[in-house]
């Protein structure tokens, strides 16, 4: 999965903490589910894997 993020550039510069600003933790949120339909994981948790994925990042 995290080769699969690093594919999409979330934010041109690499200074801002994407933790701090919204509008890129939204873009991360919706790349991670992407991923995790286009692999077939379970709609019922994808939430977890989302807050998962996000926190460890």
């Amino acid at each position: 999965m995290t080769v699969q993020l690093k594919r999409y550039p979330v934010d041109n510069s690499t200074e801002i903490d994407w933790t701090v600003r919204k509008n890129v933790c939204v873009q991360m949120r919706v790349l991670v589910k992407r991923i995790l339909r286009k692999y077939g994981y379970p709609p019922d948790k994808q939430e977890k894997a989302t807050q998962t994925v996000l926190i460890q990042a």
